[in-house]
């Protein structure tokens, strides 16, 4: 069964759509299109052009002194030394129109305060456009244009899919209400989190301020405004409080919660009919 998956913008907690595209693909799900916004279209473009597996190692195997080398005065995240990274994994000159899947990047134009759709032209520029957050990265200047995170309007693209004709649209939303989660990360997973979380918390005291509570109260209430717009087959929900959006050390963790998420949300979309199994496999339910 082939899907149109939409991944929505959050920051950190973004590293839960790699676990979560590796379980729609265990469990049979084939993407033939990704539309996403901000940390969504970062993840989406890795798996459109076939890179994802290598990014994901990359971050899993990141320590603290790793860290620190993409951070600038005084320590705040450097996008420019993180895309310089991403390129090197992507390819600089690879361009979206020949992905061998579909894929959309929202950005947002300050210039015309409008969203942009990059279906075509550099993906890397792309992707950084779109995840470009303001006052954390530097905005993407492209024809005069200011581009900046694709979340200041649009946290969750799912119109960039609606003509893609797939069996369903799946969509990632990283704001979704708070909740426990009955989930417990492997040791290993949990030994290297709680290694990286107490440098991450020691160096990082000041990380409630001001920018950080307006950015996530800001793409909070942008969510609320705009989600009745487009209604997904599946939404695959992301509970808001397993990070903030800056928690870009707890990647080991997220991807291993995201997985968790997208089994349980395939499994409740089975009961209610959404999906039916059939000799092992997943076909489209009558619901949809």
């Amino acid at each position: 069964m082939n899907i149109s998956l939409v991944l929505g913008g959050g920051g950190a907690r973004g590293y839960a759509h790699i676990g979560i595209i590796e379980e729609l693909k265990k469990r049979g799900f084939e993407i033939k299109s990704i539309s996403g916004t901000s940390m969504g279209a970062v993840i989406g473009g890795l798996e459109a052009c076939g890179t994802l597996d290598e990014y994901k190692k990359w971050v899993r195997s990141l320590d603290f002194l790793d860290i620190f080398k993409f951070l600038k005065s005084p320590f705040k995240l450097d996008g420019n030394k993180i895309f310089k990274k991403i390129r090197g994994i992507v390819g600089k000159d690879i361009k979206i129109e020949e992905l061998p899947i579909k894929f959309t990047a929202v950005a947002t134009d300050l210039t015309k305060k409008r969203e942009v759709w990059f279906q075509r032209g550099n993906l890397c520029k792309a992707m950084q456009a779109s995840s470009a957050i303001p006052g954390v990265f530097d905005p993407v200047i492209i024809n005069k244009r200011i581009l900046v995170d694709g979340g200041v309007l649009n946290l969750l693209p799912i119109a960039p899919v609606m003509s893609d004709m797939a069996d369903l649209i799946i969509a990632v939303d990283l704001y979704a209400p708070e909740r426990e989660i009955d989930f417990k990360p492997s040791k290993e997973t949990e030994n290297m989190q709680n290694l990286l979380e107490d440098l991450w918390s020691n160096l990082f005291k000041e990380k409630e301020t001001p920018v950080n509570k307006s950015i996530d109260l800001m793409m909070d209430v942008i969510y609320r405004y705009r989600k009745a717009e487009y209604v997904p087959d599946i939404q695959i929900d992301v509970p808001r409080n397993i990070a903030k959006w800056y928690d870009f050390h707890k990647a080991p963790v997220l991807i291993e919660i995201g997985r968790f998420l997208a089994s349980e949300a395939i499994d409740k979309a089975i009961k209610r009919g959404i999906i039916k199994e059939e000799k092992g496999k997943l076909k489209k339910g009558d619901l949809v």
